[in-house]
């Protein structure tokens, strides 16, 4: 059976594993910036997600692919962004070639679009590394199974974009990390600060994560200084982020709640992502031991 939001929650195992997932997500930025910005945001990793299921078969969605008209519009029904909003990130992805236009023998009229190889291969990628940590958990074969067959990547995916889409946990797991996730650069920002959290303090009120140099995360994330100040004192003043000495000098700490809302959500992400490969897969693929 599918692991619950409730087993991950209480894993210490699963806690640990997601510290290091934030800093695999991070080598995936730094080895290409351009795509990875597509998950620095909630709202364009919704949309990137959308635009994939959309192309591979939404679940109970009457036909298969994906044109403007039609993300666009799912977009605003599932109130992930506004109209020009999700066309101006259709026409990004098309420039920054994820997205490439293809004929259609049945439709002369609509102008169909595929996810490139480029774009393919990096979603599959942050597929792996969940699927990965699934694994290591309990001793499941996951990876190794989505890996081995060349389909299974687009019959999981449509599964998991309705988890994320439909779950508001995912969506809105709480204050400060929203804060964090619907600004630019902001998710990245937020997977450096958790990466820097050791498993054993999260029983703390306060979690030293040591001095964090604003120079090296605008440096990595090419965001700018007045807006990353902005995103830290708002963060600030909701109790969540501070330091020993006047703001951004001597040791920065988070507040238990912050990684807290962090954990949630990514419990709740990986119960969708598991249940998707079980639903495909079946119980076969689920390991022989429970979480630690």
């Amino acid at each position: 059976m599918p692991h619950k939001v409730e087993e991950f929650l209480e894993s210490s195992a699963f806690f640990a594993a997601v510290l290091d997932f934030a800093g695999q997500m991070l080598a995936i930025y730094k080895e290409s910036p351009r795509i990875a910005s597509i998950f620095a945001a909630q709202q364009r990793w919704l949309m990137a997600h959308a635009g994939f299921a959309l192309h591979y078969g939404y679940p109970d969605e009457p036909k298969l692919g994906l044109y403007s008209g039609r993300f666009i519009s799912f977009v605003v029904q599932n109130k992930i962004a506004s109209r020009n909003t999700a066309a101006a990130f259709i026409q990004e992805m098309l420039a920054y070639r994820f997205l490439r236009p293809i004929d259609s023998a049945s439709d002369k009229r609509t102008r169909y679009l595929e996810p490139t190889e480029t774009a393919q291969e990096h979603f599959v990628k942050w597929f792996s590394a969940h699927m990965h940590i699934l694994d290591m958990l309990d001793g499941g074969k996951r990876l190794e199974r989505t890996l081995a067959e060349p389909m299974a990547f687009a019959r999981i995916q449509p599964l998991v974009a309705e988890g994320i889409i439909g779950s508001d946990a995912v969506r809105d797991p709480g204050d400060t990390y929203n804060l964090f996730n619907w600004a630019n650069s902001g998710g990245l920002v937020m997977d450096y600060l958790m990466s820097r959290v050791s498993p054993a303090d999260v029983s703390q009120e306060r979690i030293d994560i040591g001095v964090v140099s604003l120079k090296e995360i605008r440096d990595r994330f090419m965001i700018s200084n007045t807006h990353l100040k902005r995103l830290l004192a708002q963060a600030a003043e909701m109790g969540s982020i501070g330091w020993s000495e006047p703001p951004y000098k001597g040791t920065a700490w988070l507040s238990r709640g912050f990684v807290m809302e962090y954990w949630g959500y990514q419990a709740a992400k990986f119960a969708v992502v598991d249940a998707a490969t079980q639903a495909v897969f079946g119980p076969a693929v689920d390991g022989t031991t429970g979480l630690a």
